[in-house]
């Protein structure tokens, strides 16, 4: 009997513990399935959370540029009210700077026909002084430089050697000179005398500064006694040899410094005189 109880025991606890062990793996199964499900959904969860911070990253800069595009909006208007108000004030300018324009270029219209009628004037001095004067004298030379006339006469038609009085021949030149400048008595007229690089010192000249201001000077003298040039026209002025035609490096060179300019020209006082009626002029609309 006892033998049959033990047995049954036995037999008993065997079943049982075989029931456990199934049921544990069913649950151990489950819990395995529940842990993969569960770690799904934390990748999910994950992945969503990253997106949405994305999204939401996104979502400030798409703001930004609208803040930015909302602001530019607001410049731009701005701007184009400005921008407005410059095209009408740029307008007025623009037909304020076309008049000062016309009257510039009407100024420089009047200005050019008066240096026009000046240069025909200096034209009309040259061929009435080479006419006078004479062409074919070597020793004479009559151009314009700058606007002006000018006259150059060597000196050994004028002076002798390392002397300022006029020789008798050089009279009937300065005669034919005179004879021009009185003809145009509003303008005046420079002599300059230039010397070579010799240096000349007596008991009459100091130096060659000396020589040349008292030889433009006689010069000056015979226009005014000899041919009644008004003294007014009358400018004399020494240049030493401090402006050579060549250099002083021959006897051949030197007497081709030697020389007196008499230069014919427009007063300055005259000249300015037209520009600032030319200038009164445009002022008052003329």
């Amino acid at each position: 009997m006892k033998k049959i109880i033990v047995s049954t025991l036995i037999l008993s606890l065997s079943l049982t513990s075989c029931v456990s062990k199934k049921k544990f793996a069913e649950l151990e199964s489950k819990q395995k399935a529940t842990q993969d499900l569960l770690n799904t959904a934390t990748l999910q969860l994950n992945t969503c959370l990253s997106e949405k911070e994305a999204l939401n990253k996104e979502n400030s800069s798409l703001n930004n540029q609208l803040d930015y595009l909302k602001k530019n909006n607001t410049d731009l208007i701005n701007s184009s009210k400005e921008l407005t108000v410059l095209t009408q004030k740029g307008a007025e300018n623009l037909e304020k700077s076309l008049e000062s324009l016309k009257e510039k270029d009407l100024k420089i219209s009047r200005l050019q026909d008066a240096l026009t009628k000046k240069d025909s004037v200096t034209l009309a001095l040259v061929t009435s002084l080479k006419r006078e004067v004479g062409i074919d004298d070597p020793d004479i030379n009559i151009n314009v430089e700058k606007g002006v006339v000018m006259i150059s006469i060597a000196d050994n038609l004028l002076f002798k050697s390392g002397s300022y009085m006029v020789s008798d021949n050089a009279k009937n030149v300065l005669g034919k000179v005179a004879k021009v400048i009185n003809s145009k008595p509003d303008f005046e007229c420079m002599v300059e005398g230039h010397t070579d690089n010799l240096p000349i010192k007596n008991a009459v000249l100091l130096d060659n500064w000396d020589l040349s201001v008292k030889r433009a000077t006689s010069i000056v003298r015979v226009l005014q006694n000899d041919f009644q040039v008004d003294p007014k026209q009358l400018i004399p002025a020494g240049r030493s040899f401090y402006i050579p035609l060549v250099a002083n490096d021959s006897p051949t060179n030197r007497a081709k410094n030697r020389r007196t300019k008499i230069i014919i020209m427009p007063k300055i006082d005259q000249f300015y005189n037209m520009i600032e009626t030319e200038m009164k002029n445009m002022s008052n609309g003329k």
